[in-house]
């Protein structure tokens, strides 16, 4: 992985430590797909939070920390699917919340996998590891946020098993910052649940997908690239409106898995943060601003009520790197 930053001492010892950001999953290209392809995701590498974990030579397949069940399935059928000799340990010392939005998932299975690697001069690209464990299956920004962090299109679900190609990668503004609602209480739809809920979706229109494709050409990206936040906020806004509208059906009518989540991104917006909504079946939140200032003044005028309510609220950045891994 060229763009991943290594740092390795004289002789290399037997564990390795990767640590990978979370994504959040902006909208969809198109859900109609009668052009032979169908969702194409935008995504954002966001500073936090992070998966940090250690994969380790071990006498048996073990793990310890957060997520530790999960790391122990994903370590034994990852070494097993890369034919790697011996057993290892999985020590996750920080883990993205499962099923908020986040890609959690593809995050710890990727660190895990590209561990082992690592450990064992295995070459294998981020793609590759990623479909070894089924992710990428409808949106590759996940394996990109690994890779190379940043703001991320991928082209959608063609008709081959491999996951969706990567169209466009941009840097995201230094200055920009994103504040999270995060709902500690709930979680988005995953897993069976999540395959119900796609097969039972209404038609998507080819005229709105069409637009969609539009919006993202012309006033998301020149809004990225330009670093013009109003054109970009109001894209995103526009979109999310556009999406979640569709997949309200899943989420009991309403485009918030989370309603509190959902009323706390409203305060936000009204208060003039911009590019609201939701990052994948949530519960998530999102809304963006121009300045760190702006960012701690809204944080500070709402995060008492967010308590209150038992959710969390946080301000971070744009990731323009993807994950970092350093031998032990």
């Amino acid at each position: 992985m060229a763009e991943m930053k290594q740092r390795r001492t004289e002789l290399a010892g037997s564990g390795i430590t990767i640590r990978a950001p979370a994504r959040l999953h902006l909208g969809f290209l198109d859900l109609n797909g009668s052009l032979g392809r169908r969702f194409g995701s935008i995504g954002l590498a966001v500073s936090e939070p992070v998966t940090e974990l250690t994969v380790a030579r071990a006498p048996e397949f073990s793990s310890a920390g957060e997520e530790s069940e999960r790391a122990l399935r994903l370590v034994m059928r990852l070494a097993d699917a890369l034919g790697l000799p011996g057993s290892y340990h999985v020590s996750v010392a920080r883990a993205i919340p499962a099923h908020a939005g986040l890609g959690s998932g593809t995050q710890l299975a990727l660190s895990i996998g590209y561990g082992l690697a690592r450990l064992n001069n295995h070459g294998i690209p981020t793609r590759e590891l990623g479909e070894l464990v089924e992710r990428g299956a409808r949106s590759a920004i996940g394996m990109a946020a690994f890779e190379s962090g940043g703001f991320v299109i991928d082209g959608g679900k063609g008709p081959s098993d491999h996951a969706p190609p990567v169209l466009a990668r941009h840097s995201f503004p230094a200055s920009w910052r994103i504040l999270l609602v995060m709902d500690p209480s709930s979680v988005g739809v995953h897993g069976d649940r999540e395959k119900t809920a796609f097969a039972a979706l209404p038609e998507f229109s080819d005229a709105a997908a069409g637009h969609l494709s539009r919006l993202i050409l012309m006033r998301l990206l020149p809004g990225l690239v330009e670093s013009d936040l109003a054109t970009f906020g109001a894209a995103l806004t526009e979109i999310q409106h556009i999406v979640g509208s569709h997949f309200a059906p899943a989420q009991g009518g309403s485009p918030w898995s989370s309603p509190e989540v959902g009323r706390i991104c409203a305060r936000l917006a009204d208060a003039g943060a911009t590019g609201i909504g939701q990052s994948s079946w949530g519960p998530t939140g999102f809304a963006f601003v121009e300045s760190e200032a702006v960012a701690k003044r809204l944080y500070s005028s709402l995060v008492e009520d967010v308590k209150r309510h038992g959710l969390h609220l946080s301000v971070v950045s744009g990731r323009n790197s993807g994950a970092v891994a350093e031998f032990n």
